[in-house]
């Protein structure tokens, strides 16, 4: 018989790679939001899901059930295959721990497939990410990137992490550069996504004595953030890079990749063109309409981004700072790894 599983006992096996986690929801709930690192072996597809449903809501339960049999038994053998090929223990979960993951477990259990099911399913998991999120004690120090349009902020936060520094890429996880432009070439996760991805990183870092983040506005795209990160922003030290008007167009330009994703650019563009003196703007969009983008990119950098993030600097005021006037991303790397140095004698 399949052994039940709670949330905690789940994390204890997760962290010492013990077992894999198995979403058996449908691909649509799987793609919507997941417990993270988790496989989708789906007990039923969309059409299959949407069907069973129907007839629970509009005929009777006992309907749906048998309906839900006979799907079921038609794909046995490739769903237990499926299992078989996955080494050691499992874990299976659907939305609340109910009929879809406790007939998985219950099956796999019966083919001498050792399953766990995990209590309350994926409900149980959200539940517990909003509660940690929501009573979260920030402990870390943070540093807090700061630097106008195109100083290679996310970039350099990957250089870093990549050297094993403490970093949360908060666009990263929201799937979003945080810009009017913030979406183009990205996959852009939903709420639930960043919720479970930003707490999975806080708990992987809770031992550190700092933490780097990018000064990010109150949203990134359609994601809001957690009000303690917003205070940590406005609290922690803040480490401005500055860089000359080419070397940001440039790396804008190898970022954004404008001549793969033209039609979105301008697209984009048209969203705030109205906020931009009508003969700059008009230029602006003559230069995308004619490939000319680092053009327009200059010129979007000079007359909206800018004049922005200076009012924004304004906001700052009476907090611990430090300026880095840089040429390119190599040297604002340099310059960030020699300052947390010095933080740690």
């Amino acid at each position: 018989m399949f052994q039940d599983i709670t949330l905690e006992e789940l994390r204890v096996l997760k962290n010492k790679k013990q077992i894999t986690v198995i979403d058996v929801r449908s691909p649509s709930e799987y793609k919507d939001a997941t417990l993270p690192d988790s496989l989708n072996i789906p007990f039923f597809d969309d059409e299959e899901r949407a069907e069973v449903g129907t007839l629970y809501k509009q005929t009777s339960v006992q309907a749906a059930k048998e309906r839900g049999l006979e799907i079921a038994a038609a794909k046995l053998p490739s769903f237990v295959k499926e299992f078989a090929a996955i080494q050691g223990d499992k874990a299976v979960f659907c939305w609340r721990g109910g009929m879809r993951s406790r007939t998985t477990a219950t099956v796999l259990s019966l083919m001498d497939i050792h399953t766990y099911r995990l209590i309350g399913g994926y409900k149980a998991y959200r539940k517990w990410v909003l509660d940690e999120l929501e009573s979260y004690a920030f402990k870390a120090k943070p540093y807090v990137i700061h630097g106008n349009t195109g100083t290679g902020k996310t970039n350099l936060l990957h250089r870093l992490k990549a050297q094993g520094y403490p970093v949360l890429d908060l666009e990263g996880m929201a799937g979003h550069r945080g810009s009017i432009f913030g979406e183009i070439g990205l996959h852009a996760n939903n709420q639930k996504t960043f919720d479970s991805l930003l707490l999975e990183e806080l708990i992987k870092l809770g031992d550190s004595p700092y933490v780097l983040f990018e000064a990010e506005s109150k949203k990134i795209g359609k994601i809001v953030m957690p009000p303690f990160m917003a205070e940590q922003k406005e609290i922690g030290t803040q480490i401005w890079i500055e860089m000359p008007l080419d070397a940001r167009v440039q790396q804008i330009l190898e970022d954004y990749q404008p001549e793969a994703y033209k039609d979105q650019c301008i697209s984009a563009f048209r969203s705030i063109k109205s906020r931009i003196h009508i003969p700059i703007a008009a230029e602006i969009e003559r230069c995308l309409q004619a490939d000319l983008f680092g053009e327009a990119v200059a010129l979007l950098l000079e007359y909206y981004y800018d004049p922005k993030y200076d009012y924004t600097s304004t906001q700052y005021e009476g907090i611990e700072r430090v300026t880095f006037k840089v040429n390119n991303l190599e040297e604002a790397e340099a310059a960030v790894r020699s300052f947390l140095k010095n933080q740690e004698v």
